[in-house]
């Protein structure tokens, strides 16, 4: 591996480490500050010439030539209907904000760009039950006594893109019918992606256990384990995002294997972000495999190795 590698591995182990999360601080019109993720940002430009392309969704507001590639653009406070966002089309958004996430490259237009910083991952919350099911927002956190409300990104994206999101596996993906009934644990703070594994299990037989973050799963395995009960033989697999509020994935998979009751489960991590580093990554915290979202079909092949390898291991007890 290249210095510049490992540099970034080692950036990302050390946040990871200490349970923090770096957010790119932005405005979308008025005084609310919002944040996303900075490992999903690529760049930060002034607004360049928009473009259109043929058949481009309705919501995108066109494309934006970014160093010779063709990045498709929302306006982000427009998509989450922003009670803020000036509608008055002298006062469009100034920036685009240049994210890869889910194997894709997309830009975001929004009103100002504050800061970079880093946030305790204990003091960042899950966003208030409003009994809103298509909230965009995953979190909230303070920095110096002013809210940030944490977009996920993943959601304004996926409910553009629905239909590419969505998956039917082929007959073939499913475990034998003699299998023995198994459980699967995902752990993952954005609606969008629980609901997206919980069809792929489900398509497989498997019963899901869904939860919203690490420190909720964490606590949960720690209760089965005292109640008695080995969690690596209630649940096949831990499916873990590894951005998450109150505890990341990464730091659940080190607190898994350092506790004796806990050590035996199979982690696999499934994150939106890109970059050649995850597997080096995986290696580090002790995660059994490491997948990227969001691939319907490869998400599946690796659920059913798992799988597979329980459904014989216990056939042959």
């Amino acid at each position: 591996m290249t210095q510049d590698l490992l540099n970034r591995i080692d950036q990302r182990t050390r946040l990871a480490g200490h349970n923090r999360l770096a957010l790119l601080l932005f405005r979308l019109g008025g005084r609310q500050l919002f944040g996303v993720n900075v490992f999903k940002v690529q760049e930060v430009l002034r607004r360049p010439g928009l473009f259109q392309l043929p058949g481009l969704p309705s919501e995108f507001v066109g494309v934006a030539d970014v160093r010779g590639r063709s990045v498709p653009v929302l306006d982000l406070g427009l998509s989450i209907r922003h009670p803020e966002r000036d509608p008055n089309p002298e006062n469009a958004p100034n920036y685009l904000v240049v994210t890869e996430f889910n194997r894709s490259v997309q830009g975001f237009l929004v009103s100002g760009v504050e800061r970079i910083v880093n946030i305790a991952v204990e003091d960042i919350h899950p966003p208030p039950e409003l009994g809103a099911e298509n909230s965009y927002l995953t979190a909230v956190t303070r920095f110096q006594g002013e809210l940030i409300q944490v977009i996920d990104v993943e959601s304004v994206l996926a409910d553009i893109c629905q239909s590419r999101m969505d998956a039917t596996l082929a007959p073939e993906m499913a475990l034998p019918a003699d299998a023995p009934p198994m459980q699967v644990l995902v752990v993952d703070d954005s609606r969008v992606a629980r609901s997206q594994i919980r069809s792929v299990l489900e398509q497989l037989g498997v019963t899901a256990t869904l939860l919203s973050d690490g420190r909720q799963a964490l606590d949960h395995l720690l209760q089965v384990h005292a109640a008695g009960e080995n969690p690596a033989e209630r649940y096949a697999m831990v499916i873990s995002d590894i951005e998450m509020p109150a505890m990341d994935g990464y730091t659940l998979t080190t607190e898994i294997r350092r506790h004796p009751g806990l050590a035996g489960l199979y982690v696999l991590l499934h994150t939106s972000l890109s970059g050649v580093f995850n597997n080096a990554m995986v290696e580090r915290v002790g995660a059994n495999a490491f997948v990227a979202k969001y691939s319907p079909h490869e998400l599946a092949e690796h659920v059913l190795f798992r799988l597979n390898q329980v459904a014989a291991a216990q056939m042959a007890a």
